[in-house]
């Protein structure tokens, strides 16, 4: 074993935070709620954050060999709480933690921190993992350093339009820059707040001879967090259809994604490959998958700010 080994398997372990959905029934949403202003909803399953199982991950003995465990929603969420072995050495990442809603029983909390991995108590790996939530699961446990999006299983499929995401949430957002820290270089500054954020899109797939699967956009939600707040309940966020790039409130986190954000998805032979976005679909289309994320910090791998947090809870589609 080797310290390039060792950083990897820390950093495999916290490629996560832009994992997305499996696909499932259209059927698997059902409609449980209507409300007065936001019309008839439908819950996204265990989206109230009641049910959660427990897995006991054992680290290697090189990096202190400390058992931990991660919690986890379960079917159809997924989560940043994952565990890497590479080259025989084992390490995990716990940023998602079941925690209580006041008259709301439990829900999801989402945290910004520094995991750390003492190489037989003398060197020191530090890493900035985000929490995160999202439709779908990781390729679990992660065993090589090739591409890390390409072991995250990307949409839901659905073929509804909602007009908008409903969630219960609260936010600690840090004032400040923020900082990068992916374990092999010296930690950096960031220029820039961080922020929590969500993101919903619908997409228009289809599958080509070869396996390759294409998307076009039919809908788009992107909100991020920018200061603390208290709980706020049945927040409603518009989803917008078409093509949106020139709407007043459009800027770049809604665009179409590419190059390092490209999702992958299992195609029909059994694959995982690049779901490439191509373009805007009209905005009378009908999606075929829906994928839908929360996160504690929205810069990418190895970017945020410590101790930044975003409650989630009672997510759900209104129509």
């Amino acid at each position: 074993m080797n310290f390039k080994s060792i950083t990897l398997a820390l950093m495999l372990a916290m490629t996560s935070s832009a994992a997305m959905a499996i696909p499932y029934s259209p059927d698997y949403l059902q409609a449980d709620q209507t409300d007065s202003e936001t019309g008839s909803m439908q819950f996204i399953p265990k989206g109230n954050f009641e049910s959660w199982s427990s897995q006991s991950i054992k680290e290697s003995g090189i990096i202190g060999g400390n058992t931990v465990t991660l919690m986890h929603i379960g079917s159809p969420w997924g989560s940043s709480n994952v565990w890497a072995k590479v080259s025989g050495v084992t390490k995990t990442n716990v940023s998602v933690y079941r925690d209580t809603h006041p008259g709301h029983g439990h829900c999801a909390k989402l945290y910004t921190h520094i995991v750390e991995a003492k190489v037989l108590g003398i060197i020191n790996i530090k890493v900035l993992a985000a929490g995160s939530i999202f439709l779908g699961s990781t390729l679990q446990p992660i065993t090589d350093t090739k591409n890390p999006m390409a072991k995250l299983n990307a949409g839901l499929r659905f073929t509804k339009r909602p007009k908008a995401i409903v969630f219960d949430y609260k936010t600690h957002i840090v004032k400040g820059n923020r900082i990068r820290q992916n374990g092999i270089t010296r930690g950096a500054t960031v220029a820039g707040q961080d922020m929590a954020d969500c993101i919903l899109y619908l997409q228009k797939r289809w599958e080509d001879a070869k396996g390759n699967i294409y998307a076009k956009r039919v809908g788009t939600m992107v909100h991020r967090f920018s200061s603390s707040t208290n709980w706020r309940n049945n927040q409603s966020f518009a989803i917008h259809y078409g093509d949106i790039r020139r709407q007043k409130f459009y800027n770049s986190a809604w665009g179409l994604t590419s190059g390092a954000l490209t999702k992958y998805a299992r195609n029909s032979k059994g694959r995982m490959v690049p779901v490439r976005e191509v373009g805007w679909a009209a905005a009378n289309e009908v999606p075929t998958h829906i994928v839908l994320q929360f996160d504690s910090s929205h810069g990418g791998a190895y970017v945020g700010t410590v101790g930044n947090t975003l409650w989630v809870d009672n997510v759900r589609l209104a129509y």
